[in-house]
């Protein structure tokens, strides 16, 4: 089945009004290198209304939200809030929401419900292993753990997007071998097929971990690997356009 490729920057707390400008002209710019591919940019979430103002080449995520409508929740944000922003996607489940934040399964799972429950957003589940998981084999344990516990509630995956991050190669300059995250991908593409039937070969699946301008093409290229979830790169302007054109390879 042909997906669309699919590239997305995760900013983490990184960023300012001028690398917004920055990296949406040189999106401009080369947009005909990568006409096939859908960009989202995911900033820290002050930055939102900054990207909004911005000629239309990307779309928006956010990279968290709160599992509340509204209330007394210092320092977070809503679906609405976000939304009225301009976010159209979300990050859910980041290793670093887990790890640092306390982001429990239970949680993640009733922001994912959240997310695609609301027709206006696409949800982008993160799971991935520890190096001490992969070392003791339970790579694939831990991910359909993940995978079981964030989807138990979910009957449809149209607006569902998985994104396979192994811990150990997230901003280590580690990478997963093209075959390593094939692997992991097949996977994860077996299970979603088992939980929600053919619509499962339609769900786009994202590979993230220390991705760069020169492994781009070579880990897009595996059958199951359908774009990228990117941190540092895509704050280099440069490097952010040339992982988007190696992204439109999947579209030839």
């Amino acid at each position: 089945m042909q997906r669309q490729p699919l590239v997305i920057a995760n900013w983490k707390m990184n960023g300012n009004r001028a690398l917004v400008a920055e990296l949406s002209e040189a999106l401009q710019q080369q947009q005909a290198h990568y006409a096939d591919v859908t960009v989202v940019v995911c900033p820290p979430a002050v930055l939102l209304p900054v990207w909004q103002a911005q000629p239309g080449v990307v779309a928006l995520g956010a990279q968290d939200v709160n599992e509340h409508a509204d209330g007394a929740h210092t320092g977070e944000h809503s679906l609405a809030l976000v939304h009225e922003a301009g976010a159209q996607w979300v990050l859910i489940g980041h290793s670093e929401r887990r790890q640092c934040y306390g982001d429990s399964e239970a949680r993640i799972a009733q922001k994912l419900g959240q997310v695609l429950a609301d027709s206006r957003f696409t949800a982008v589940l993160c799971v991935g292993e520890s190096a001490e998981q992969r070392e003791q084999g339970a790579t694939f344990a831990v991910v359909e753990a993940q995978l079981s516990e964030a989807l138990a509630q979910v009957s449809a995956c149209e607006r569902l997007v998985v994104a396979y991050e192994p811990v150990w190669a997230i901003g280590t300059g580690l990478t997963a071998s093209p075959a390593q995250a094939q692997e992991v991908h097949g996977f994860i593409r077996h299970w979603l097929q088992e939980k929600f039937g053919s619509a499962g070969a339609a769900v786009q699946l994202l590979y993230g971990g220390s991705v760069k301008a020169d492994n781009a093409s070579e880990l897009f290229a595996e059958a199951d690997i359908d774009g990228g979830l990117i941190g540092g790169a895509s704050l280099q302007p440069e490097q952010f356009v040339a992982i988007c054109t190696a992204a439109q390879a999947r579209s030839n």
